[in-house]
């Protein structure tokens, strides 16, 4: 028979189980060893959210024609030094340029977003977007801004009830999302691949001074550009763009520009409006250790105010030379192009709440966001005649103009358009070259300019600035 446990026993053994569970260390849930608790819990898969998605993902095909110049001096040292090693004179060329990307149509009507690089290309630029039903239709061009790299296209005759994405707030997603990257890498087809979202606000590799990037790990490759970076809900939370690489192929750090400014982007095109950029009267730079050292910055992060327009935004609404600029809207800002992000989203005709820094002390201010001051009839020229710039269009450097030709330069003259068939465009000069000085004149402006180039010279020596670089030409009158 079986003994039966006496009440002393009984309490006993619970006194010292219960002691036990006391003394025990605690595990979290997190890190227990659970086998699944059913068949369906092995099931878990992104496959619902990538038929929502992938419908609306198009591989892009761009086809153009492209002019280029053969020189008879290109192996001159002097003409590669001055041109690149691209020459300047000489028969033009014709050649088909043939391009392939992604993009995602965002509307009911077939309007498209990618990548300005994408499309990008010569004159008579014939583009052909695939679906991934096997569907094809021509799409035109609506708008491209090189600066923010974003292009939007529009589907021709094609109905209006494609699948398309919605928008999600980039400015929710955190560090640890889970997305997803579509596109279609290396022309093999369209793929999906999954990943987090490694960081926010990059701008390391930024090619201009509002771009800022969501970095993923997901994997993303040449012909990824264009296409989609999704989150859990199938939204759209970025545009693939480009990414790091000694190979050429993923390794895992790809970058994606994020949804609210392609939305900000996409709407103004849709509208037929221009982006303006918020002009904000002051030139600033991104807080360096040493800077941070000087000004008694507890942390090496925000933008300093190191030069103010009088009568600008900036300086109305009471900004000081050496403000730090650390918070926008609510948004912390790392650098100089976190601001101009947050500005240009943020819109012309509205306000915007800044957190400065200034002697130590955060000091708030609100600046109305302004379009650029336009350029006055003293301010712009037609060349002609018998000089290197003939057929040239140039311009003083107000603000408006460095912002449309991403200038860092806030003095000067610059070339703003180039006539074909000018003595100009046969030296390949180009919209952006900044002219500096002709013989022993620095040039100021475009009187002066425009009166020294009616002299003749029997020599014209002339610097000119590119990309940072300067080059020298000259040529007998």
């Amino acid at each position: 028979m079986p003994t039966t446990p006496s009440r002393l026993s009984i309490k006993t053994a619970a006194l010292a189980a219960a002691a036990a569970i006391l003394l025990a260390p605690t595990v979290a849930p997190a890190q227990d060893r659970l086998a699944p608790p059913s068949r369906d819990a092995l099931q878990y898969s992104y496959s619902p959210i990538v038929k929502k998605a992938t419908p609306a993902v198009v591989n892009v095909y761009v086809r153009s024609r492209v002019r280029t110049a053969v020189s008879p001096f290109a192996n001159d040292p002097f003409f590669q030094r001055f041109f690149g090693g691209r020459g300047g004179f000489g028969l033009p060329q014709e050649r088909i340029q043939s391009s392939l990307g992604s993009g995602v149509i965002i509307s009911p009507d077939g309007v498209i977003v990618t990548n300005t690089h994408v499309v990008k290309g010569g004159t008579d630029t014939q583009i052909r977007v695939a679906l991934s039903d096997k569907r094809e239709y021509d799409a035109r061009i609506v708008s491209q801004d090189e600066r923010s790299d974003l292009a939007v296209l529009k589907i021709e005759k094609g109905g209006n009830d494609f699948p398309f994405l919605q928008f999600a707030d980039s400015d929710k997603l955190e560090v640890g999302d889970l997305v997803l990257a579509i596109g279609n890498p290396f022309g093999v087809g369209q793929t999906v691949t999954s990943g987090i979202i490694s960081a926010l606000a990059r701008t390391e590799m930024a090619q201009s001074d509002t771009q800022v990037f969501l970095q993923t790990d997901a994997a993303i490759n040449p012909g990824n550009s264009g296409g989609a970076l999704v989150d859990m809900n199938g939204k759209l939370v970025g545009i693939n763009t480009m990414i790091f690489s000694q190979s050429g192929g993923s390794v895992g750090i790809g970058f994606a520009i994020p949804s609210n400014l392609v939305r900000f982007y996409a709407d103004n095109a849709v509208a037929g409006r221009k982006v303006e950029r918020p002009w904000l009267g002051a030139q600033m730079e991104t807080v360096t250790r040493e800077m941070a050292s000087t000004l008694g910055l507890e942390r090496v992060s925000g933008a300093v105010i190191t030069r103010l327009t009088n009568n600008g935004p900036a300086t109305k609404a009471g900004m000081q030379l050496g403000d730090v600029i650390v918070n926008v809207d609510g948004f912390e800002v790392g650098d100089s192009h976190s601001v101009l992000y947050r500005l240009t989203t943020r819109g012309v005709g509205n306000k915007t709440k800044l957190d400065v820094i200034r002697n130590r002390k955060h000091v708030a201010l609100e600046v109305a966001l302004l379009p650029a001051p336009k350029p006055g009839k003293d301010d712009v020229r037609n060349l002609s005649g018998n000089h290197p710039f003939d057929g040239a269009r140039v311009s003083n450097i107000l603000p408006s103009v460095a912002d449309e030709l991403n200038l860092d330069e806030t003095d000067g003259v610059v070339i703003v358009t180039v006539r074909s068939g000018g003595v100009a465009s046969r030296l390949d000069f180009q919209p952006g070259d900044i002219i500096v000085q002709i013989g022993d004149n620095k040039i100021t402006d475009v009187i002066m300019l425009d009166e020294i180039t009616r002299t003749p010279q029997r020599m014209w020596s002339v610097t000119i600035k590119r990309n940072g670089r300067l080059m020298k030409l000259q040529m007998s009158g």
